[in-house]
């Protein structure tokens, strides 16, 4: 059970988002990135994992392979609470959130997979759970363009999604949206990314207030400002937030500050699997809804659905809107007909295809042995 291997790996797969490729940092965004964590034991069993990247992957895989993989080589991996316990502990002057953190939920994904694997069980079995469909909501990318967010929003609903969110900051594109998902009867929720003040913030809430949002998501910024998170929400719309904050301590700040209805933790990005269910622990004995964030296409999305089918009771797994070239993990991170499915073999229930992952890969493998 001891770890003997650990590799980083990045794929760079292309992709179209039904309009103009969105920006960041001035680049167009055409290929999604994923940060793949190979962990392999010395009883010859190997298990995959994902840590958050997006533009500042190349940061998270400099923490993974220099600090965090050093640290957990040698270590049993059966032990994932000590595992996580000490090496968050050994790493936290670096940070509490950010790419020390998020390499970590790679690797401890990773154990969660060898131990089912080890058990011969999928995850979800090993946390209970029974699921093998989950409802699924189409998270659209940004267009700023109402014909562009209608035309998406159609496309969605005609695909079978029930849940449309959005990722726009304007009223007539909101507006245009929720159009189509009334015709459709479909639920509409906006994520604006942590674009206002609270003033801000309470006067689109209000602007949106007509158009019966299942959630607004993460209005104000920062997004540790809870207090005036709170406030938005005293408006009446739900809030959903989370898939910034760093760890259990952190949605309970959010929780007791009466700043959300929907908490949304990031696998890749809290700490990993365990973490994720004592968030979700927190959220039950609140009332708060748990829906996991997952705008992600390996490892990391499959853990969720995990997560989700065994200790969600009310359960929405989000699914980015776009086109693949291809992906190794087709076809369990793909929807149909507004659902996703769970992989029934042992651990995540899927291991890469590695012919995808040759073709695609950028920047070689790190091995840390």
């Amino acid at each position: 059970m001891r770890i003997v291997d650990i590799q980083s790996q990045i794929v760079s797969l292309p992709f179209g988002m039904g309009g103009p490729p969105a920006t960041f940092a001035g680049k167009a965004w055409t290929h999604l990135d994923i940060l793949l964590v190979r962990v392999e034991t010395d009883e010859g069993l190997v298990g995959w994992g994902e840590a958050f990247g997006h533009a500042g992957i190349q940061a998270t895989r400099a923490a993974l392979d220099t600090i965090v993989a050093p640290l957990v080589l040698g270590r049993s991996s059966g032990d994932i609470t000590e595992v996580s316990r000490s090496v968050l502990h050994a790493t936290h002057l670096l940070g509490r959130n950010g790419p020390f953190v998020f390499a970590f939920s790679g690797i401890e994904t990773a154990l969660w997979d060898l131990a089912g694997k080890r058990a011969g069980q999928p995850v979800a079995r090993l946390l209970g759970g029974v699921r093998e469909r989950l409802p699924a909501y189409a998270s659209l990318l940004a267009y700023h363009d109402p014909a562009l967010v209608r035309r998406n929003v159609e496309a969605a609903c005609a695909a079978g999604y029930r849940h449309i969110k959005l990722h726009e900051v304007t009223e007539a594109a909101v507006a245009a949206a929720a159009e189509v998902t009334r015709a459709h009867g479909a639920a509409l929720m906006v994520d604006v990314n942590c674009a206002w003040s609270v003033p801000a913030a309470l006067r689109m809430a209000d602007a949106f207030a007509p158009h019966d949002l299942l959630w607004f998501e993460e209005p104000v910024w920062p997004p540790e400002d809870v207090h005036g998170l709170a406030q938005v929400r005293a408006r009446g719309i739900p809030i959903a937030a989370g898939e910034n904050t760093a760890g259990l301590f952190g949605f309970k700040a959010l929780i007791e500050a009466g700043a959300i209805d929907v908490a949304q933790p990031s696998v890749t990005k809290i700490g990993g699997i365990g973490e994720m269910l004592r968030v979700i622990t927190l959220c039950e004995a609140h009332g708060v809804r748990p829906a996991p964030h997952s705008p992600y296409f390996g490892p990391g999305f499959i853990a969720t659905m995990h997560v989700v089918a065994a200790r969600v009771e009310d359960p929405l797994v989000e699914v980015l809107w776009l086109d693949m070239e291809a992906n190794p993990f087709d076809p369990w991170v793909r929807a149909e007909n507004g659902q996703v499915r769970l992989p029934k073999g042992p651990g995540l229930g899927c291991d890469p295809d590695t012919s995808v992952l040759d073709r695609y890969r950028v920047g070689g493998i790190v091995r840390t042995a």
